[in-house]
């Protein structure tokens, strides 16, 4: 711990302010279910969800509102309108069938060839410092035994992040890339934003051209990792080493023109206002105007438990404050196809309730987590758990590949939507047309 850090958070306390010395968010209380009917802000909440039923864009002023003054139930309504909207019903592959109603998954590995990082972010347990007990680089050998091991079960996507090590630079991820592609026939969704501007630093390049060797040696997509909350007021207190936001959104931009898709991340629950929540989604909306190159969302709360700043950490938001903003998110962000849930932080009941809050995709079967596993938050399923998480929601489960085509061989004659990354490079950034 820093020198003059002990007993900071009862000082803070006494100024109101958090230990970090930011100004702490304002208390606040769930809305009483009766407030879209009876509540002092009854009126502006029925225009507003009006307006989202109709299928209009609601501002960001709007967002807060509803954030702020929308009881759960009401917001759940409105974001499973939204996701019926975007996805309705497939129609059934049989003759005369009935339409499905369907929630997508994907078969992938969490892999992380090393724990090393300098950047500190006191809210990550798995990371290790440079020479520290615990660090780590896999031998390729054991790199290739987890990637065969996915395969064998189906899997479709290797996850792969590894933190900001000090000497791993880009040609290091292009013989891994190169020797994964002449191996296997599973896509490498790969090396958040600020891991890309990590290696650029190294390499004292720019990022488009690491972006291009990456590519080249078989990168297929980008995670969205690294995003935190894309407000620089927080990002100083929770992140003060890691890609600013600008920084953050350019990357991406950067990605989308190569070519590449990329997802987008929210982790709340800590030092941010609502507000500041429904700035990051604004500026995740702003971007997917301007390139189209975000295939999905995905959002979950900070998990303290057992990370290095914890005793600094406010309590674990609880599953109510996790609802409103997924259901905030796939309102707000409407021009983002998919909604992600994330049953790794909050588990499968949790994570089944939020098929009805907005979510249309249950994320990765995670053969191998080890970021959130490491604060103590472990919930990883079989495939089968997971299948019948969503049947017993309402759905029927399909695979789908990191571009989020249907590539679940039950059901040969759906509609597939893209196979590889090249069908998948289809916005405006990669076609180079101006938004």
């Amino acid at each position: 711990m820093p020198p003059g850090q002990d007993g900071s958070k009862a000082l803070a306390a006494q100024h109101g302010r958090t230990p970090f010395g930011a100004v702490a968010a304002p208390s606040w209380e769930a809305p009483r279910a009766s407030a879209e009917r009876a509540g002092p802000r009854a009126g502006e909440i029925r225009r507003v969800a009006d307006r989202v039923l109709d299928g209009q864009r609601i501002t960001a002023e709007e967002a807060l509102l509803l954030h702020d003054h929308a009881d759960v139930a009401t917001l759940g309504r409105l974001a499973d309108a939204v996701r019926r909207r975007r996805h309705p019903d497939r129609p059934s592959a049989e003759p005369g069938g009935a339409p499905i109603p369907a929630v997508t998954y994907i078969v992938d590995r969490n892999l992380n060839p090393t724990n090393v990082c300098i950047t500190d972010c006191g809210f990550c347990a798995f990371y290790r410092r440079p020479g520290a007990e615990g660090e780590y680089v896999l031998e390729r050998d054991e790199i290739y035994r987890r990637i065969q091991e996915t395969v064998d079960l189906g899997g479709r996507q290797l996850l792969m992040q590894g933190g900001h090590h000090p000497y791993i630079k880009t040609e290091w991820w292009c013989e891994l890339l190169r020797d994964i592609g002449e191996r296997w026939d599973i896509n490498c969704h790969a090396l958040s934003a600020p891991e890309l501007d990590h290696l650029a630093k190294l390499d004292k390049r720019p990022v488009e051209e690491v972006i291009r060797d990456l590519k080249d040696a078989g990168l297929g997509s980008v995670p969205g990792a690294g995003a935190e909350i894309l407000v620089e007021r927080v990002r100083e207190i929770i992140a003060r080493k890691k890609t600013s936001t600008e920084r953050w959104l350019e990357v991406h931009r950067r990605v989308h023109e190569a070519g590449l898709r990329s997802s987008a991340t929210m982790m709340f629950g800590h030092f941010e206002t609502a507000a500041e929540r429904v700035e990051h989604l604004a500026r995740l909306r702003d971007l997917q105007d301007e390139t189209g190159g975000f295939t999905a969302f995905a959002c979950w709360n900070v998990q303290p438990e057992g990370v290095p700043d914890e005793h600094l950490y406010p309590p674990k938001t609880t599953p109510g404050v996790y609802l409103r903003v997924q259901a905030l998110a796939r309102i707000f962000l409407d021009n983002i196809e998919n909604m992600q849930t994330s049953y790794v932080t909050q588990g499968l009941k949790m994570a089944q309730v939020t098929l009805r809050f907005g979510c249309n995709d249950f994320g990765g079967t995670m053969l191998e987590e080890n970021v959130v596993s490491a604060a103590g938050c472990f919930h990883l399923e079989p495939i089968q758990e997971i299948e019948g998480v969503i049947r017993r929601a309402g759905f029927t489960p399909l695979q789908r590949n990191s571009w989020y085509g249907i590539v679940d061989p039950r059901y040969e004659g759906l509609e597939r939507g893209p196979l590889n990354r090249e069908e998948a490079a289809t916005h405006r950034a990669a076609a180079g047309v101006s938004a």
